[in-house]
């Protein structure tokens, strides 16, 4: 019997073969009376994409991975929505995998899993060396989201990231214009992973421009950008003294952040009469926590439809090219946490 095609889908469900296509991809662009016109067509005739055929018609087998440290996290699950969804609009399926922020599955992963099924992988990398990265950059299409990696003065890899620095500055910023004097920090990394540097950074520009002196004791490490380490740092920090006491908390993500929250709550003071709470991500969850966290919002999109389309057009390059960076943009978002002024969530 021959094999089902495209076009015999087509035919049945009276659509374009292209049409087809995009529904079979997952794409968003298709009508919903369309996509179950075509696929009751699907059923109907038994279709069934053919990977194999695709690869030796084209060099590439049409999938792309994506590789993030936990989809357990909001900011990683809503990102990788939009990645699929920029993917499907490139005729590309993603393959995601979580690397746990292990650095040998992280360089496993940016390899493509055995580059004989991948074309190319979006990495968000937490603990390999950038020398690591360098080779594999150099020979199979990769992206890396987050800090530029280097090696001496050179960029080794593509590279989708927000300002880190600046993002910190003006949620740091933010709260000093609030009059808040004793700001503490929840996010700093033992470690000095870079994303908790560049925060950091941006946390005492902050400090610096509003005249306010950087203490120690107001940044406790944590282990993890996590619930767990954003509740025990803050448990610490509303046991300090009163005159040490924070009066404001700049959180480096929004899970840290919500740890906080309940820690502030455990020891009854008052969010953001006692303590003003900002943090950086800009997940559902600042949105709907009580009260609502003033958070960074990354234009999750944008990195999205950079990262996809910059590892899209290295997969058809014939030639080499230049690693290139870019800069996605981000705003922030005033709530409750901050303003104390109360919202009702559109339906």
């Amino acid at each position: 019997m021959a094999a089902v095609t495209l076009k015999d889908v087509a035919d049945r469900a009276g659509v374009s073969i292209k049409t087809v296509s995009n529904v079979v991809r997952g794409a968003p662009r298709v009508s919903e009376a369309t996509r179950e016109r075509v696929m009751r067509a699907v059923g109907d005739l038994g279709y069934r994409p053919n990977p194999s055929a695709r690869r030796l018609r084209t060099g590439r087998s049409g999938l792309i991975g994506l590789a993030v440290p936990d989809l357990a996290t909001p900011y990683f699950s809503e990102l990788a929505h939009h990645v699929r969804a920029e993917a499907a609009a490139l005729d590309l399926t993603v393959l995601i995998e979580e690397t746990m922020g292990d650095a040998t599955e992280e360089l496993r992963l940016a390899t493509g899993v055995g580059a004989a099924l991948l074309d190319g992988v979006i990495l968000s990398p937490l603990h390999v060396s950038r020398g690591e990265l360098a080779p594999v950059a150099s020979e199979f299409p990769l992206v890396l989201l987050g800090e530029r990696s280097y090696v001496g003065d050179q960029v080794v890899a593509d590279h989708v990231l927000i300002d880190n620095v600046a993002a910190a500055r003006e949620a740091t910023a933010h709260l000093a214009g609030l009059g808040r004097t004793r700001i503490a920090a929840v996010g700093v990394d033992p470690q000095a992973s870079a994303t908790s540097r560049q925060r950091l950074e941006g946390f005492q520009q902050a400090l610096h421009d509003a005249g306010l002196m950087f203490d120690p004791r107001l940044a406790p490490p944590v282990r993890e950008f996590d619930r767990r380490n954003g509740l025990l740092a803050t448990r610490a920090l509303a046991s300090l003294p009163a005159e040490v006491r924070p009066d404001a908390v700049f959180c480096f993500s929004d899970l840290l952040a919500s740890g906080a929250q309940r820690a502030l709550y455990e020891a009854g003071m008052s969010i953001p009469g006692d303590v003003a709470v900002a943090s950086i991500d800009g997940s559902d969850e600042a949105l709907y926590s009580t009260p609502s966290l003033t958070s960074v919002v990354p234009d999750k999109a944008a990195i999205a439809a950079l990262s996809v389309k910059c590892l899209a057009t290295r997969i058809r390059s014939e030639a080499p090219l230049p690693f290139e960076v870019h800069t996605a943009p981000h705003r922030l978002d005033v709530r409750e946490s901050t303003d104390g002024v109360p919202r009702q969530l559109a339906p």
